[in-house]
């Protein structure tokens, strides 16, 4: 959890209006690190507002990944995971988003 835009800004007021950033950290209850953190980003981003975060696509293609399931349905998420190189985690929450399944509806009973 992070910390508001306005209460960052009221702390960096405090220490650029010279106080030591001991005195800054007991009057607002935060570490001397987050401070030296949020004047690196006011330098770096201009301002102090969150960083970006940097994210990238979904690495598992859902076309690939339905025509696998057709041709291999009885293989172990593990097993997907290995030809997609990602982990059996990945397959299934990949399976559950694409609302795909392995049910076979011509069953002999």
């Amino acid at each position: 959890m992070s910390y508001d835009k306005k209460f960052r800004e009221r702390v960096l007021a405090h220490v650029d209006a010279g106080k030591d950033p001991e005195e800054v950290r007991e009057m607002f209850g935060i570490g001397v690190h987050t401070i030296r953190q949020w004047k690196e980003l006011r330098e770096e981003m201009g301002g102090l507002e969150n960083r970006p975060l940097k994210r990238s696509g979904k690495k598992i293609d859902m076309d690939k990944l339905r025509a696998d399931v057709e041709q291999n349905p009885e293989d172990f998420n593990r097993q997907r995971g290995l030809r997609f190189c990602c982990t059996g985690e990945a397959i299934r929450q990949a399976l559950r988003r694409g609302k795909i399944t392995r049910k076979k509806n011509n069953r002999v009973r």
